[in-house]
């Protein structure tokens, strides 16, 4: 039975990323009249030249690691010589063909949002916009954005994104000093990569670039690669990383970087020099939101700029709502999506589940991936909970052995006495795939009995699950053994 409802509320979003095209998408679901502004195309940065560009580049370095290790496991590549001499051929990486071929597929999903938007309703205007006041957009459009048109509406959704940080003591100038946004025009890969900057998207390129076979050095402010991380995790990922070749440089801030000649010079605060083809700079973005009258119209931003909201994406003014990095809160594209759909929701009457920091899954896309969901071990210090860790390495599962892998684990925090799962880590290949039954334990509450009992197929990865869940059984037995 089809609902008689019609909603007669008017929604405008400002930027066309994750947050903006799930909140377009749900309010013309929800019967509203959508009108979406993007400057760039439909998907946004994330789509056009952050995520789906930079972990196609990571799938093509995994195929690379793949094919150089198959003899390992018995598999022996020949190529015939004219003479019918076999030949050990030499894996190359053809950089332009891999970046012409990831931008493709980043403009082929651009391309396939635009079209399910089309498809739901939304009226998509191509142009750059900016509030003017609490209930309409003004977007400057047509060739040279000499034209204008005003979008008045019942609701405001603010999705407009993130760029790279720029130093001034270290200008990219799109050859040889790049942000992540301009890797795609190399045509060869650098003889050495300089990565200023060890968080999430430092640590991505370093594995990917020393995986495609280039010389690699990672250079690092904090004690560890990817500061905040779990501790485990991040020792996992240096073993790896320096067994790989790649030189890391802790505790060594980069002061500034020069172009010469055909390379680069990297100097660190303490004097030293390193000298490379490439630097890429990884040191954290900046809100896309200056200059588009968010404060003419009343909306509270944070002093780095980002636009403040509450646990279901509404800003200080009733009718505007904001999703993505822009936002205060995590800068993850499944979050900027979550958030945009649940903005809609709350301002169309719909239900609304609000958002919980502590159940949002996330993963790092180096090799091995790094995937965590909900508590982790230094969230318990001071909270006045007494969790229970376990880890397992994967080392110890038959899948692993037989695929080769060595290094990586699963670990899992619960509550004693309960046994309520908090929070998980796992290092393993496609660890984004294998946190998801662990993130529906944290978000339905689950115990680590109730995981244990869930059949897992053998030999598999996610086998290991089930084997941590089992070995702490005795969470919850310590408590009723307490009580007896």
């Amino acid at each position: 039975m089809t609902s008689s409802f019609v909603n007669t509320q008017t929604v405008a979003v400002l930027g066309g990323g994750p947050g903006g095209y799930e909140a377009a998408l749900a309010a013309a679901q929800l019967g509203a009249e959508v009108t979406l502004v993007e400057r760039a195309g439909v998907g946004g940065a994330a789509v056009i030249t952050d995520v789906v560009p930079s972990k196609s580049l990571i799938a093509t370095a995994d195929a690379a690691v793949a094919i150089a290790e198959a003899s390992e496991l018995g598999v022996q590549l020949y190529a015939k010589g004219d003479t019918g001499t076999p030949l050990r051929p030499e894996i190359a990486i053809n950089l332009a063909a891999v970046n012409k071929r990831l931008l493709a597929l980043a403009r082929q999903q651009s391309d396939d949002m635009r079209a399910q938007l089309v498809e739901a309703g939304v009226r998509i205007v191509s142009g750059h916009g900016r509030l003017d006041g609490p209930r309409a957009l003004v977007v400057s459009t047509g060739p040279g954005g000499t034209d204008f048109e005003r979008v008045e509406a019942d609701t405001l959704v603010v999705s407009v994104g993130a760029s790279p940080r720029e130093l001034p003591s270290a200008r990219p100038d799109g050859e040889r000093i790049l942000t992540w946004t301009q890797l795609y025009d190399m045509t060869a890969l650098p003889e050495h990569l300089i990565v200023v900057g060890s968080g999430v998207t430092g640590a991505e390129f370093a594995s990917a670039y020393m995986n495609l076979g280039a010389k690699v050095t990672l250079v690092s402010s904090r004690d560890q690669v990817l500061p905040g991380e779990d501790a485990d995790a991040a020792a996992v990922l240096e073993k790896v990383f320096r067994r790989g070749g790649m030189t890391l440089l802790s505790r060594s801030r980069a002061e500034k970087v020069e172009r010469v000649g055909d390379g680069v010079v990297v100097t660190l605060a303490d004097g030293r020099t390193i000298e490379g083809s490439h630097c890429l700079m990884a040191v954290g973005a900046v809100p896309n939101t200056a200059g588009i009258g968010l404060e003419e119209a009343g909306v509270q931003l944070a002093a780095s700029g980002h636009i403040q909201v509450n646990r279901v994406a509404r800003t200080s003014v009733s009718n505007i709502y904001a999703a993505g990095d822009c936002t205060t809160f995590v800068p993850l594209a499944s979050v900027a999506s979550m958030q945009g759909r649940m903005a809609v929701f709350h301002a169309l009457g719909d239900t609304v589940i609000p958002l919980e920091q502590r159940r949002i899954t996330a993963n790092i896309f180096t090799a091995p991936e790094i995937a965590t969901v909900g508590w982790q071990e230094k969230d318990l210090e001071g909270s006045g909970l007494k969790g229970y860790v376990h880890k397992l390495p994967l080392a110890a599962n038959a899948r692993a052995k037989m695929m080769r892998v060595k290094d990586g684990f699963v670990k899992i925090l619960a509550l004693e006495g309960s046994g309520t799962v908090l929070g998980a880590v796992i290092v393993a290949p496609r660890a984004s795939e294998l946190i998801y039954p662990l993130a529906i334990a944290v978000e339905r509450r689950l115990t680590v009995d109730q995981v244990s009992r869930v059949f897992a197929v053998f030999p598999s990865l996610s086998g290991s699950i089930t084997d941590a869940t089992r070995a702490m059984h005795q969470v919850h037995r310590d408590e009723e053994d307490a009580l007896a």
